[in-house]
């Protein structure tokens, strides 16, 4: 469940990223290809396939970093 999460995470930031002009089309191009990367490399890793959930929310803590310009406080 978490790494269904951190996907639907990673695919709605993409997104809102774009949207609110705090990343532009590359890179929205980079996160992808990130991705794509973790997806797709890690499974060639002896045991890396369980470490795709972790290196999606990875890419999700930067995402927020570069959208919302630091930690989400959460009082």
């Amino acid at each position: 469940m978490p790494a269904v999460v951190a996907h639907i995470v990673f695919w709605l930031l993409l997104p809102l990223g774009w949207l609110f002009d705090e990343l532009s089309g590359r890179g929205v191009v980079v996160f992808v290809a990130l991705w794509a990367v973790g997806m797709f490399g890690l499974s060639y890793l002896p045991h890396g396939a369980p470490l795709v959930s972790a290196y999606v929310a990875v890419l999700d803590i930067a995402l927020v970093f570069l959208i919302f310009k630091g930690d989400v406080r959460l009082k």
